[in-house]
């Protein structure tokens, strides 16, 4: 006889969120017999096919998701706008989105059940229990179905909660079939931000030509950090934060860990946003000339 009040049933119900599956059951050494009983008696409550909540039958969010996946199979990953809200990407989802391999037909009411070529463990990964969509993954999905500020919100999240940074994500998106929804659309949104940024860089170093300053490195690796403008004669660093994805509180704060870390090391490092070098540019031009003279007036004599 099956008891929801059996260890192993309590520990798997603990750690799926309240489901389990009748061949996790049969492992554990409940008959079919035991099983037919328990939906019977009320222990156990069919949410889909071989999945049932124990004991009672609400579940929460995570346990519908769980229960989800469970039920499309072993290779099954929570995706799409699912999985966006589950790594914290987006906010909420409407109903329940699973993947599973193109060679798998599974068709549950009430989950969109969508198939994919070359779908593997590469893919997956497993966030409070439940098998989900790894980060990439997930924003090319969400880019084959949600708007371009909620998806541009998306990829600042992935960013602020280091899943993967545009740079990384751009570069994933090589490796993938351009057919593959979403994989053109992400693309063209990270590319139209290069060429923004491109522009804005090319403001930037005209501003800084006209106080006074020679070309600086770029891009250079600093104090373990990329940094955009660096000038190693003078120790100074430059940071523009357009040159990146709109910044959010998590964001700025891990700016200032950057910023303090160069300034630990000797440097002065100036922060300038897109804003102030589009409508204040005689502001920056002014802030660069002053520091330059500084530094130059403060550093040793050549020898």
């Amino acid at each position: 006889m099956l008891h929801a009040t059996s260890p192993d049933v309590r520990e798997l119900q603990r750690k799926q969120h309240g489901v389990v599956e009748r061949s996790q059951l049969r492992s554990l050494g409940f008959s079919e017999e035991a099983i037919r009983h328990g939906i019977e008696s009320g222990r156990l409550h069919a949410l889909w096919r071989g999945v049932y909540a124990v004991g009672r039958p609400e579940v929460t969010l995570r346990g519908r998701w769980m229960a989800a996946v469970l039920s499309c199979g072993d290779s099954a990953l929570l995706s799409h706008r699912c999985a966006g809200a589950h790594w914290g990407l987006i906010r909420s989802a409407p109903g329940i989105e699973v993947v599973v391999p193109y060679d798998v037909v599974r068709r549950r009411p009430g989950i969109r059940v969508r198939r994919r070529r070359g779908l593997d463990a590469r893919h997956r990964r497993v966030i409070d229990g439940i098998p989900v969509t790894d980060p990439v993954s997930t924003l090319v999905d969400l880019a084959s179905c949600m708007a371009t500020q909620h998806l541009e919100r998306a990829i600042n999240e992935a960013d602020r909660l280091d899943l993967v940074d545009p740079e990384t994500l751009a570069g994933a998106l090589g490796s993938l079939p351009r057919r593959r929804p979403g994989v053109a659309r992400l693309g063209r949104l990270l590319a139209r931000q290069t060429f923004t940024d491109s522009g804005l860089e090319r403001r930037f170093l005209a501003l800084a030509r006209s106080a006074g300053l020679p070309t600086p490195e770029t891009q250079a690796w600093i104090n373990g950090y990329r940094v955009d403008f660096y000038w190693p004669w003078l120790g100074l660093v430059v940071e523009t934060d357009g040159l990146r994805y709109h910044r959010t509180p998590g964001q700025q704060a891990k700016d200032q860990h950057r910023d303090q870390a160069h300034v630990m090391a000797g440097l002065t490092a100036l922060r300038f946003p897109e804003a102030q070098i589009r409508y204040e540019p005689r502001r920056v031009q002014a802030t660069l000339a002053a520091v330059a003279t500084r530094l130059r007036a403060a550093a040793p004599p050549a020898l």
